[in-house]
């Protein structure tokens, strides 16, 4: 069953062509990556997919419905984080949560199931304030997973984490994957963390999609890592840290 379906999508921004004709499908517990440089277009092809945007030109299917006929319908399949989420400083984790919940009218137990499925029990009566970068990309997940999303969208989650909440936050999501039961649409910079988590990778510059596969596929006999595919496809680098020599 295909999740999403993009067809011709174009987006622009004053005299910036955002995103240029994309059409991709999604199909259901499929994990995706979209790989890209900033500008690339992938956080505003994402936030089309969430609704939080609409395209210029092209349709974009959620599970065949579209936002403008079926918000409400499709606000209750998917869940989300941006690359920035602000919460209350004053409330506890189990607080931000219960808060959350009662949006989505859910009781007390599925507060209780997001808090062990994102390993944050410890810290539950910790206030938002005094979390880490890690702890807090782990709340921001357990909001987007209250409503048992079946697709869920993920913008960065991991920029700016150590390695080891990083691996943490991935070790989360693989748990996730192999229940099988949520469609996973992934931006990110990093190679690593595409190659650990996803299915397929989608590479995106400039608002177009230059590549997609698995990574064997799109890295053949040829390429040693996708920083090397993508630079033979750009002359850029996927990550924005590498060191100049």
């Amino acid at each position: 069953m295909n999740q999403i379906e993009i067809s011709n999508v174009v987006k622009s921004f004053k005299d910036v062509k955002a995103v240029r004709g994309v059409s991709m499908t999604i199909m259901q517990g499929e994990f995706v990556a979209l790989l890209g440089p900033n500008g690339a277009g992938k956080t505003t092809l994402v936030e089309m997919m969430e609704g939080l945007r609409k395209p210029d030109e092209g349709e974009i299917l959620i599970q065949g419905m579209t936002w403008k006929k079926k918000e409400k319908e499709l606000r209750k399949i998917i869940g989300l984080t941006l690359q920035e989420t602000r919460f209350v400083e004053k409330l506890t984790i189990r607080e931000t949560l219960k808060l959350f919940a009662s949006f989505f009218g859910l009781e007390h137990d599925q507060v209780d199931k997001v808090i062990a499925l994102t390993q944050l029990e410890s810290k539950q009566k910790a206030l938002v304030g005094t979390l880490s970068g890690g702890q807090r990309q782990r709340l921001a997940l357990a909001v987007a997973l209250l409503n048992d999303p079946q697709i869920l969208f993920l913008d960065e989650p991991t920029t700016g984490l150590d390695p080891h909440a990083r691996r943490d936050l991935w070790n989360i999501l693989k748990d996730l994957k192999t229940k099988g039961e949520t469609t996973l649409i992934l931006t990110t910079h990093y190679m690593e963390e595409a190659e650990s988590l996803c299915d397929r990778i989608i590479i995106i510059d400039e608002g177009k999609i230059l590549r997609e596969g698995k990574l064997d596929e799109l890295l053949g006999d040829i390429f040693r890592n996708l920083d090397e595919l993508f630079i033979h496809l750009t002359g850029k680098y996927l990550r924005e840290h590498v060191i100049q020599n």
